[in-house]
């Protein structure tokens, strides 16, 4: 199964789902419908031990393509985060099998949110990750939920409302990447860890896993509705609209406070 925004293949009980929509695999409806496609094919398949994602370019995931928010209602904004949010958490919950992010490049806002859906984020050394929402006007809702819980209230607050880009040796300081490699090297040293892995017994793989997940979730999908509900509504601000269209028009934007 592949399309033209997603590569999919399985060897060796272990499935790889590349992002491809070139330059930078920005979100759009169709790319998060085909990494959500991938995903089931990949948990409905008894033969895959082990799910791969990463990249088909240099850019893990630059985030939202800005034509989901930019002059859009909010109900067309809500359609989105179904997927995004919703949909990519409950089919890596069910998954019943690990899954990992083999990251080599940039991965930002909704980049970031489908690297942490899985179970384990390895990353290149020269990787770069971040939360840019803040500056176009938006907020990073969803990751208001998340990461704090991984990282901590105080090592959250600065990523989240500064939007500045950070390295992958302080993502990995701050509890974000389970591994950092040489640049280059993340893919091959996922798949290594994926065949570790896919070894083990799938049945106690899948209960165990789920154990896990039930562990961790806590309240979780309650949570990102109402980050959801709150991303929809500043998507509708005067304030956020303004800041979609100057980061577009690559000028400074002129923000009003509502």
């Amino acid at each position: 199964m592949s399309n033209k925004l997603v590569r999919y293949s399985v060897a060796d009980g272990i499935a790889e789902i590349m992002l491809d929509r070139a330059p930078v695999n920005a979100l759009s409806l169709s790319l998060i419908d085909a990494l959500l496609a991938a995903l089931q094919t990949a948990k409905d398949d008894a033969a895959v031990r082990a799910v791969i994602i990463g990249s088909a370019h240099k850019v893990f995931c630059a985030g939202l393509d800005l034509d989901i928010v930019r002059g859009k209602p909010a109900i067309e904004t809500k359609g989105f985060l179904e997927r995004l949010y919703f949909a990519l958490n409950d089919v890596q919950y069910r998954m019943g099998k690990p899954t990992i992010a083999a990251i080599d490049g940039a991965a930002r806002a909704g980049g970031m949110t489908i690297a942490i859906s899985c179970d384990m984020i390895i990353a290149g050394d020269a990787s770069t990750f971040g939360y840019p929402e803040i500056d176009v006007g938006l907020i990073p809702a969803l990751h208001f939920v998340h990461l704090p819980r991984l990282v901590g209230k105080h090592q959250a607050f600065g990523p989240l409302f500064l939007g500045e880009p950070f390295d992958a040796a302080t993502a990995f300081r701050m509890g974000l990447l389970s591994e950092v490699v040489p640049k280059g090297t993340a893919l091959d040293r996922a798949r290594e860890v994926a065949r570790k892995l896919a070894a083990k017994s799938p049945i106690v793989m899948k209960i165990g896993r789920d154990a896990f997940m039930r562990a961790v979730d806590a309240d979780y999908r309650r949570a990102i509705e109402n980050a959801a509900e709150s991303f929809a509504l500043v998507a509708t601000t005067e304030d956020c609209q303004e800041g979609l269209n100057a980061f577009v028009e690559k000028r400074t934007p002129n923000y009003r406070g509502r």
